[in-house]
């Protein structure tokens, strides 16, 4: 497959990566430095470029047939900045599938149903800034017409890969503590060739 890689430097991101070249896909990433990517490789096509400029998203995109966006918030809005304009590529050039990372902040509470994790009781969380941001790109994707799968990890240390862990559509899993980042991407990765969880958020932890 042909397949675009927003936040490919990232803890995700690079393990995504690592999986899509592995198995022979064409990818193609947007990255602000080139000499943050350790390999080369046939089938990694690397664009230096910053995804808040709108033709760096638009070349990224053109000809490829899946989306991943690894990005986090880092602070900043660029999630939300940048999510936009890749459902707006996207729907232009006829691409429909696209899996992001997401946090487990978004998915619905259990305790208060109306409400999602985040704005609840069941967060833990001291700052909803972040949950916030990813919580604007869940509502952009559904009002999209693409075909979108969210994966939202609760606490993800970087830890090892186990290969086994709960996953729910919409919703934590019960007694949810951790995934590790090398879980988390192997279960978004698969999504590339999955459609059980098109339109869902998923819900992953041990």
């Amino acid at each position: 497959m042909r397949i675009s890689i927003f936040g490919a430097t990232g803890r995700v991101g690079q393990e995504i990566l690592d999986h899509a070249l592995n198995d022979g896909h064409d990818v193609t990433i947007l990255v602000r430095n080139k000499e943050k990517i350790a390999h080369t490789h046939k089938h990694l096509n690397i664009i230096e470029g910053n995804a808040l400029n709108k033709r760096d998203v638009e070349e990224a995109i053109q000809g490829n047939e899946v989306v991943i966006s690894a990005l986090g918030t880092d602070g900043s809005t660029t999630l939300t900045d940048v999510m936009p304009m890749i459902i707006e590529e996207m729907e232009q050039e006829g691409i429909r599938r696209i899996i992001t990372i997401g946090t487990a902040g978004i998915l619905q509470s259990k305790t208060e149903s109306n409400l999602l994790r985040y704005q609840s009781n069941e967060s833990k969380r001291k700052t909803t800034r972040a949950a916030a941001e990813h919580h604007k790109v869940y509502e952009l994707l559904n009002q999209s017409s693409l075909d979108w799968t969210i994966v939202c990890p609760t606490y993800l240390p970087d830890g090892e890969r186990i290969g086994k862990y709960r996953v729910e559509q919409n919703y934590l899993p019960d007694n949810a503590v951790k995934i590790s980042v090398p879980d988390t991407a192997d279960f978004a990765y698969a999504q590339i060739s999955s459609d059980e969880y098109i339109k869902a958020r998923v819900g992953i932890a041990y």
